[in-house]
């Protein structure tokens, strides 16, 4: 593998040398699919979700090259025909090997759905996209699936961002993919969402179809004596080091989520005739900070007065436990009741704002951050 400039990643996987822990996790998920079950990740975005399936995923295929992993992210899908496009452009010719009757057969098996075969220059692995008409979602969903089924190999897919099938148009979408993979018997997957309360609504509700269909995992903060040691270990190739009392620091300024954490290391490294301490991580953070300044003005631009008046408040406060109290709405001078409540849910809609059982914060740190300096 090919040795980074910077070994602290802050987009992308980069390979297990460049991985900080998250070992027992990554031995839950594993034995969870081995043993036939569906795993449901949940975690505030940036927390590392997806490098911890990518993750997973390298080490299940390093170690088993007869199984197959799929990971799509459907965050920007609209609807279940964008959905089934993206499974058939991921899934559909990887399982088979890269000769012209497998590639006739494919095309023959998904024929009514007219298919195109793009076929990589570099790496001759083939990509096929589907013309799927609005009407054709739920028969092309259901084929791709039968296609899995067939080819008889144990794959694993990655559905990050899950929740987004609620906001689709198609009524009962939930139902039906949970409808077509419960028969499945060699396809396993990961489902992952960083709203919280919508995927614990889906998975843990009774009355959803995807009640008791998964293991469900909540992704927690890296321990902060292994993600120091990990930092540390990275540093060495330059003769540097952090102390116990620079990275609390860092932790506490990130909150102990890993790309905030990620992005700051990466920073320090940068400063490569620097000392570490806290002045350093200070000229850091106010760096990363203004690379992003023009699209925290963006933001504010694009909101109502009472969604910006809202917005500074939660930043002042932190954390907000009842955003629509009295006490809160007279000590930073908001509007009426009603008029918060519109606007607190147009910001979460945005996810500019995140809930937790502990209330209420702005989802970017360093945004929040910025809000509290103008």
């Amino acid at each position: 593998m090919t040795k980074l400039n910077n070994p602290f990643v802050v987009y992308g996987y980069k390979g297990p040398e460049y991985f900080c822990d998250r070992e027992k996790e990554t031995d839950k998920i594993i034995s969870t699919l081995h043993g036939e079950r569906n795993v449901t990740l949940v975690a505030p975005r940036r927390m590392g979700k997806t490098g911890l399936i990518h993750h997973v995923f390298n080490r299940i295929e390093n170690q088993n090259k007869d199984i197959k992993c799929f990971y799509i992210d459907i965050y920007a899908t609209k609807n279940l025909e964008n959905l089934v496009k993206l499974l058939a452009q991921e899934i559909i010719g990887k399982l088979d090997t890269v000769s012209q009757s497998a590639l006739r057969q494919v095309q023959a098996f998904f024929s009514s759905f007219r298919p195109t075969v793009t076929i990589d220059e570099m790496t001759g692995i083939p990509t096929f996209s589907l013309d799927i008409q609005p009407s054709e979602g739920k028969t092309s969903l259901k084929r791709i699936f039968e296609y899995m089924k067939e080819s008889g190999k144990r794959c694993y897919i990655a559905i990050d961002e899950f929740q987004q099938v609620l906001y689709y148009p198609e009524e009962g979408t939930e139902a039906l993919i949970r409808s077509y993979i419960q028969f499945l018997p060699n396809v396993y997957f990961i489902f992952s969402g960083s709203r919280r309360h919508m995927m614990e609504e889906m998975f843990l509700s009774a009355n959803r179809p995807f009640f008791q269909s998964s293991m469900v995992m909540s992704l927690q903060s890296i321990d902060k004596e292994k993600y120091l040691s990990f930092a540390n270990n990275m540093l060495s190739r330059d003769s540097r080091k952090i102390d116990n009392g620079t990275f609390d620091y860092i932790y506490s300024e990130s909150q102990g989520i890993t790309w905030y954490i990620q992005a700051i290391l990466h920073g320090i490294y940068e400063h490569r005739e620097e000392e570490i301490n806290k002045d350093l991580v200070d000229t850091v953070i106010n760096e990363l900070i203004e690379e992003q300044a023009t699209s925290y003005q963006n933001y504010l631009s694009w909101l109502t007065d009472n969604q910006q008046q809202l917005l500074r408040a939660i930043a002042e406060e932190g954390l907000v436990s009842s955003p629509l109290s009295r006490k809160f709405i007279k000590a930073h001078s908001l509007p009426a009741t009603s008029s918060i409540k519109t606007a607190l849910n147009a910001l979460a809609d945005k996810q500019l704002v995140s809930r937790t059982p502990q209330g209420y914060s702005v989802s970017d740190i360093f945004f929040e951050k910025w809000l509290r300096r103008n």
